[in-house]
C-alpha cells in the first residue's frame, strides 16, 4: 500500500520581486506592477493543479493553494516526478523575476499526528529556505535580460488580458508562463470546485476600454484629487494555522480565509461606491491589496473589517486566543502629482508593519494608528465637520485652524507638568472654535458645535484630552472639503 506524501510549496521574495526595478522611463510601470501581483497570485493556484494534472492525479488531492504557497497530497512514488516538475517551474520563475522570486518545496510522509507532520514539513522547509538564501546569483545578467522581456508579459497577459479572461492555462514547455487562452491544462477563473477563485476587479477609463490610471482614479475622488493604496493582513494567522490539530482543520481555515478575501473584494467592488474607484492588486490567503480613489478606500477598509469580524466570530468562536480573529490595515495616500504605484504600495507596506507592531487589530490612517473603534469615532467627527461646511456654510478654513491647534499642543513645553496626552486648557479649544466659526444663532449648528467639542476633548472638562481620532478626523475632513 502506497504511503501518502505531503508536499508544500512556497514562493520566497514576493515583496522584493514586486518592488524590483521597473522601466526607468515610467512607461506602463503601473500595469507591469499590477501584472506582477496577478502573476504571483495565480502561480500559487495554477502550479499545484498543473502538478496533479501532469501526474494524472485527482483534483481532490489539492489541499490548499493561494497566498504564495500550496499543499498537495501525493503517493510517495510520485515524489521524484514532482521534484522534476517543480525544478523546471522554479528555473523559469527565477528567470522571469531576475532571480528575486524563488520557488521552494519540501515534504514528508503522512505518518503520525498532523502536528508532527506539520513540524517535519516546517523543519524541511526551513532548511530549503536557508539554502536559497545562501545561493549565489551566478546567472544574474541572464536573469536581468529575461526579466526585462517579461515586463510586456506582465502588463499584457497578466494585467490587461486576465481582466476579461474566462480561464487560465498552463503548458509544460513554459511551466511558469501562464496564459489566458489555450494551454495543455486549463482552469476556469470562476471559482467552484474545479475553478480558481481570483479577485481581479479593474476600474476602466471613461471610454470603458482600458484600465484607469492613477491620475484618473485621483480625479474621481471627492474633495482633493488624490489616490492611494490600501493593504490588509490578518493578525497572527500563521500562529492560528500552526495550532490546527488536523490537516482537515488546516485546510478548512486556509480555504475560508482565501475565499473570504477574494469573494468579498469582488462583491464589494461591484457596488456603486467602489466599482469606478478601486482596482484589486491581489488577494491572498490572509491578506489583500487594492488601489484607487482615496475617499473610497477608507469606507472600504471599514466594511472589510466589519465583515471579517463577523466571519471570525462565526467560524472561530471555538478557538481560544485572539490569533487569526482580527485584521490590521494601512492606507498610504499618494502625494499630489505622484503616479508611482510601486512606491505608494511600498509606503502602505511600511505603514501596515507599523500598525501590526504597535497594536494589532488597528488601522494606520492619515498619519495615525487607531483601533477600529477609534476609526468609527473619527468618521463621526469627520461627518460633523463636513456637514458644518456644506450645510451651514461654515468656512472650510476652520478645519485647518483646528489642525494647527493640534500641532501647537502636540509638543508640550519643556517644563510642563502635563503627562501623556492630557490637555489642561480646554477653554482654548472653545475660544478658537468660536473665533473661526463666528457668531451664529442656528440651534442645529450650535448643537453640532457642542458635539464636535465634546468629541475632540471629551465630555469631562477636568480630564480633557485631545483624542488621536480627532487628528485623523481633521485630516479626513480637510481632504473632503478642499478641492
Amino acid at each position: 500500500m502506497s504511503v501518502q506524501y505531503f508536499l508544500q510549496g512556497k514562493l520566497l521574495g514576493i515583496e522584493t520581486f514586486l518592488l524590483s526595478a521597473l522601466p526607468s522611463d515610467g512607461a506602463g510601470t503601473d500595469e507591469i506592477f499590477a501584472g506582477r501581483c496577478h502573476w504571483v497570485t495565480l502561480l500559487a493556484e495554477v502550479l499545484p493543479r498543473a502538478l496533479l494534472a501532469e501526474l494524472g492525479l485527482a483534483r481532490i488531492l489539492l489541499g490548499t493553494s493561494g497566498g504564495g504557497q500550496f499543499l498537495v497530497v501525493l503517493p510517495e512514488e510520485a515524489k521524484a516526478q514532482a521534484d522534476g516538475f517543480l525544478t523546471a517551474a522554479a528555473a523559469q520563475i527565477a528567470a522571469m523575476s531576475a532571480g528575486h522570486l524563488k520557488l521552494i518545496w519540501a515534504g514528508t510522509e503522512n505518518l503520525g499526528d498532523w502536528t508532527d507532520v506539520r513540524k517535519r514539513i516546517a523543519e524541511n522547509m526551513a532548511v530549503r529556505t536557508a539554502g536559497e538564501g545562501a545561493a549565489a546569483d551566478v546567472f544574474e545578467p541572464y536573469l536581468d535580460r529575461a526579466a526585462e522581456a517579461s515586463d510586456e508579459y506582465f502588463a499584457g497577459e497578466m494585467f490587461r488580458a486576465v481582466r476579461d479572461a474566462a480561464s487560465v492555462g498552463w503548458s509544460p514547455e513554459q511551466p511558469a508562463r501562464l496564459v489566458c487562452h489555450g494551454g495543455k491544462h486549463v482552469w476556469p477563473l470562476t471559482g467552484g470546485f474545479d475553478g480558481i477563485t481570483f479577485a481581479r476587479h479593474t476600474v476602466l477609463d471613461d471610454e470603458g476600454g482600458a484600465p484607469a490610471g492613477t491620475p484618473l482614479l485621483a480625479a474621481r475622488s471627492e474633495g482633493r484629487p488624490l489616490w492611494g493604496v490600501l493593504r490588509g493582513d490578518v493578525d497572527n494567522f500563521g500562529i492560528r494555522l500552526r495550532r490546527a490539530q488536523s490537516v482537515e482543520e488546516h485546510i478548512q481555515l486556509s480555504l475560508t480565509f482565501k475565499q473570504f478575501f477574494a469573494g468579498e473584494l469582488e462583491v464589494m467592488l461591484s457596488l456603486p461606491d467602489y466599482w469606478r474607484k478601486v482596482t484589486v492588486l491581489y488577494s491572498g490567503g490572509d491578506d489583500f491589496a487594492v488601489y484607487g480613489s482615496w475617499d473610497a478606500l477608507i469606507p472600504l477598509a471599514r466594511e472589510i473589517q466589519r465583515v471579517f469580524h463577523r466571519l471570525a466570530e462565526e467560524t472561530m468562536k471555538e478557538f481560544p486566543g485572539p490569533e487569526g480573529k482580527t485584521i490590521s490595515m494601512a492606507l498610504a495616500v499618494a502625494t499630489p502629482g505622484q503616479a508611482d504605484l510601486a512606491a505608494v504600495y511600498e509606503d502602505a507596506t511600511q505603514k501596515l508593519e507599523i500598525a501590526k507592531s504597535s497594536t494589532k487589530d488597528a488601522f494606520h490612517l492619515l498619519g495615525r494608528t487607531l483601533e477600529w473603534k477609534a476609526v468609527g469615532d473619527a468618521a463621526e467627527m469627520k461627518d460633523i465637520m463636513v456637514r458644518m461646511v456644506r450645510q451651514f456654510q461654515c468656512p472650510p478654513q476652520f478645519v485647518q485652524e483646528l489642525g494647527s491647534f493640534y500641532r501647537e499642543t502636540a509638543q508640550p513645553l519643556r517644563n510642563s507638568r502635563t503627562r501623556g496626552n492630557r490637555f489642561e486648557r480646554p477653554w482654548r479649544f472653545h475660544r478658537r472654535l468660536n473665533r473661526v466659526l463666528g457668531p451664529n444663532k442656528d440651534r442645529e449648528l450650535q448643537k453640532l458645535r457642542t458635539t464636535l467639542t465634546a468629541e475632540f476633548i471629551g465630555r469631562n472638562a477636568a480630564q480633557a484630552r485631545l483624542r488621536p481620532a480627532g487628528r485623523v478626523a481633521l485630516e479626513w475632513a480637510s481632504l473632503l472639503t478642499e478641492a
